[in-house]
């Protein structure tokens, strides 16, 4: 948007049309310009931010909806395995931590990597219980887990392409100049590890 509207306003000068207009007129059209840039640029800014933000908010509501699944299927595999109380408890921890983070941060992305992790070793469990593997509860939880987490990564990906669009426009010249008026500032990518952790366990040895 920048780059076009500097285009357009370079051809204008291009074309002479300033030169055959008395100067009092040249200032008033260079500040009508001006003033076009900045509510151009103003509102492109809040646009990308809100953009950025809206897509937060969907990560958010398939990151919830991934909490809400995991104790069910806790209690469902625990019935099945109930010595196996380290993986539940770790489960259950990584949980709460990744509850407990907020918005897109390093250490949240590093909580949820970790609650995949956890996750993973769960499905790998379920490996030596054919019994599990086959439960009719047991195979919704797993499928719609996977639903989720392909949710979740198709949402960070679009975050992620609207963060790189704000944090380009907010470092580039000159829309940096009025990005640094406004308090316009970066906003963090969120980076998580790709893989479905209900289809992709890791191996664990019994």
């Amino acid at each position: 948007m920048n780059i076009i509207f500097l285009v357009l306003v370079g051809l204008l000068f291009a074309s002479g049309l300033f030169d055959v207009i008395k100067w009092k007129f040249n200032l008033l059209a260079i500040g009508a310009l001006a003033i076009a840039w900045l509510a151009v640029t103003y509102n492109s800014f809040i646009n990308l931010r809100n953009r950025a933000q809206e897509a937060w908010a969907d990560i958010e509501v398939q990151l919830k909806r991934r909490y809400d699944l995991i104790p069910n299927l806790v209690n469902t595999v625990k019935g099945y395995a109930t010595h196996e109380s380290s993986v539940f408890e770790n489960v259950t921890k990584a949980r709460n931590m990744a509850m407990g983070a907020q918005g897109p941060t390093g250490e949240h992305a590093q909580a949820e990597n970790m609650l995949s992790g956890a996750l993973k070793s769960i499905f790998a469990l379920a490996e030596a219980y054919p019994d599990l593997k086959a439960n009719t509860n047991f195979l919704e939880l797993q499928r719609e887990l996977s639903d989720t987490e392909n949710k979740i990564q198709a949402a960070r990906r679009f975050y992620n392409t609207n963060v790189r669009d704000l944090n380009t426009a907010i470092e580039s010249f000159p829309s940096n100049i009025l990005a640094k008026m406004f308090n316009f500032s970066r906003m963090e990518f969120f980076d998580l590890a790709e893989g479905d952790a209900a289809q992709s366990p890791v191996e664990v040895k019994f």
